[in-house]
């Protein structure tokens, strides 16, 4: 008989005396302190304005010359005012496209800025950009596109990435603190880029940045895309996603532009600018769905926003307003709630919350006589994790509670429209949650009284 390997016995024992790490679960994945203020933000732009503002085109193939970009006026202070006019709380500036042609005077190319005649070469509009986000009280982002059209480098993979990386080191440490990184894996399939690497070098010198990129791209990214550029999120929104089971906090961000189907500006191209109509909308299915609202917006060939561009965001701002203000909101009006601590969850001030009850909980809003909505505004508490599973909104009639919505998800905020109905007690009913969960405002408003146009 064999006798047993002293070797093996003790190998055996350490195993069995390990304790085993507890598997990954949803309800275990919460957000950073980064990503619940980030989260708050709402509303952001992404700024597209390069060579291809002066080319008429959407694409570039990295053969346009520097010379085309000469802006006669670049007013950035302008951009970001009109991004904050349209509720933007932060701004992403392209600062290289595909075409390779950087909005910066990158010392490790001469494909730049400092090689066009706008400002005799002497310019920077990432940092002109900055400065207006800054002064503007906007957060402030950049894009730096990792397929790169033009660069001889890109053919070799480990000399482009380095050559990438001393890119981000620049943008990550010469324009202030940085809301946000954008990764796009347009034009990048069959490329592998070392983006621990990246993001590694990022954190550097931005410990605080959110990045965004598609799930596919980059499994360690802080942000997801949400899948298309029609601004709408088309599905129950979980703010964990699961990637061949490695789950991670990946709030979404849904990009589309201000004019349909363009990214950069184009000349005599008026019809293509978004109705107030179709940006409220799109505001109801991303903000009001737990996302992110990732606007596009272009400057012109002069350096300014077109002028209809930043009258159409301010009317949408003020459309979001009259739809969603503070003082529209109905539970204001509220005489009774059932449940004291439930106020703070009606009390106009999303910095408190509700928590309710395990698994099961209900809020009831009372007024002295019926109020007339068509809609509701949920927000959860996340810091814990995203915990409520299923909820319903009713309304008591004719002696029954009668259910006019009924849904999944809450998340940061989630918005429910419904024909109007007339109701004197309206009540949340939290049909399962993951223990306790947090509301941080249910609110009514009577869209019919707003008039978006």
């Amino acid at each position: 008989m064999t006798k047993p390997n002293l070797k093996s016995i003790v190998l055996i024992a350490a195993a069995l005396l390990t304790p085993l790490a507890p598997a990954q679960s949803f309800p275990d994945v919460k957000p950073s302190p980064a990503q619940l203020a980030w989260q708050d933000l709402e509303i952001g732009v992404i700024i597209h304005f390069s060579t291809n503002t002066f080319l008429n085109r959407e694409w570039g193939d990295g053969t346009a010359s520097p010379s085309v970009f000469n802006p006669s006026h670049v007013d950035t202070d302008q951009w970001m005012q009109a991004a904050k006019a349209g509720g933007a709380r932060y701004a992403v500036l392209v600062a290289k496209h595909h075409d390779g042609f950087a909005l910066f005077p990158s010392a490790h190319t001469d494909y730049s800025v400092k090689a066009s005649p706008w400002m005799n070469g002497k310019g920077d509009l990432v940092r002109l950009a900055s400065a207006s986000a800054h002064r503007a009280g906007l957060g402030f982002g950049v894009y730096l596109s990792p397929w790169d059209r033009h660069d001889s480098r890109y053919p070799d993979p480990a000399a482009y990435d380095k050559y990438y990386l001393a890119q981000l080191t620049e943008l990550a440490s010469h324009y202030g603190p940085l809301t946000e990184f954008w990764l796009d894996g347009a034009g990048s399939a069959g490329r592998t880029y070392d983006f621990d690497k990246i993001v590694q070098e990022l954190r550097t010198y931005q410990p605080n940045t959110l990045v965004f990129a598609d799930t596919a791209l980059y499994k360690n990214a802080d942000i997801r895309w949400v899948g298309s550029e029609d601004g709408t999120v088309p599905y129950e929104n979980w703010n964990v996603i699961d990637r061949t089971g490695y789950l991670r906090w990946r709030p979404v961000e849904a990009d589309t532009p201000l004019r349909k189907l363009h990214w950069f500006w184009h000349p005599n191209d008026e019809a293509s600018l978004k109705t107030v109509d179709e940006l409220v909308h799109v505001y109801n299915k991303t903000v009001g769905h737990g996302a992110q609202l990732m606007l596009g917006i272009a400057p012109d060939d002069t350096g300014r926003l077109p002028e209809s561009d930043a009258t159409r965001l301010r009317e949408f701002g003020e459309a979001i307003q009259r739809l969603y203000g503070p003082e529209h909101n109905l539970t204001r009006q509220a005489t009774h709630v059932l449940n004291d601590p439930a106020n703070a969850a009606i009390d106009n001030d999303p910095s408190t919350f509700w928590s309710a009850p395990e698994r099961h909980a209900t809020l009831e809003v009372r007024f002295d006589k019926p109020v007339t909505f068509d809609r509701t505004l949920t927000m959860e508490w996340l810091n814990e994790g995203q915990r409520v599973e299923e909820y319903s909104i009713e309304v008591f009639q004719n002696g029954a509670w009668k259910q006019i919505v009924h849904a999944q998800a809450i998340g940061h905020k989630k918005i429910d429209i419904f024909p109007p109905v007339t109701a004197q007690r309206v009540r949340l009913n939290l049909l399962s949650t993951i223990g306790s969960a947090g509301i941080r405002e249910f609110q009514l408003f009577n869209g019919s009284n707003a008039q978006t146009r």
